[in-house]
């Protein structure tokens, strides 16, 4: 395909620009929904841990997509501790994100979020995610495999465990009631599946038509 034919295939497509801690998840939608023309590319997961990056780096992807002939760009981030500065990204180029202020939210449902918020304020949330990369992604970079002994520095003010379920998955589930012990937390499992997250990817890809033939 040349230039001009490939620019042509990018403006028919919805890019979807996520967080790396739903990129499985963003892909699994898409597949459900059968959406062809709905593209993603993930800035890292790690972003998590430093929300003041996300911002630079979604502006920069945002206009690399641009260039390359993406008329409809969509974020798979909710605001993710960027203080509001996400959505000036956004609001400069015109595109949308996922709302709610962190993928917890929008997992269970902005609505049931906002009911439970308060109740849950104690709470620490795990997603399919979160037990995947269980290791890797939070004990090592607590340093809590080394140094166990910080867990009630880290930890004595939460008093449960919410692992927020987006698949039926018996794996997970124990590193999440490992994780619980480990914590010395209540446990409890919501099964959220992807909550408000393919309505929006529906939305998003409802903005163009599925890609006739070149």
């Amino acid at each position: 395909m040349n230039r001009t034919a490939s620019k042509r295939a990018e403006s028919k497509n919805v890019l979807v620009i996520a967080c790396g801690m739903i990129a499985r998840e963003v892909l699994a939608v898409r597949e459900k929904l059968g959406f062809d023309h709905l593209e993603i590319t993930c800035l890292p997961a790690e972003y998590h841990y430093y929300p003041d990056r996300i911002p630079p780096a979604l502006d920069q992807a945002i206009s690399q997509a641009k260039n390359r002939g993406y008329r409809h760009i969509f974020v798979g981030y909710a605001d993710c501790g960027t203080g509001g500065d996400l959505d000036r990204v956004c609001e400069r180029h015109g595109v949308e994100r996922i709302a709610g202020p962190h993928c917890f939210a929008f997992y269970q449902g902005l609505d049931a979020f906002a009911r439970m918020e308060e109740q849950d304020m104690m709470s620490f949330y795990m997603t399919d995610f979160l037990c995947r990369h269980f290791e890797t992604f939070f004990l090592k970079p607590l340093g809590l495999d080394r140094h166990p002994e910080l867990i009630p520095d880290f930890f004595g003010n939460y008093q449960k465990l919410i692992y927020l379920a987006q698949t039926e998955d018996p794996e997970l589930e124990k590193v999440a009631k490992d994780a619980a012990r480990l914590l010395d937390l209540e446990y409890e499992r919501r099964f959220t599946g992807y909550g408000d997250l393919q309505k929006v990817l529906k939305s998003a890809a409802g903005t163009v038509n599925l890609p006739d033939s070149l």
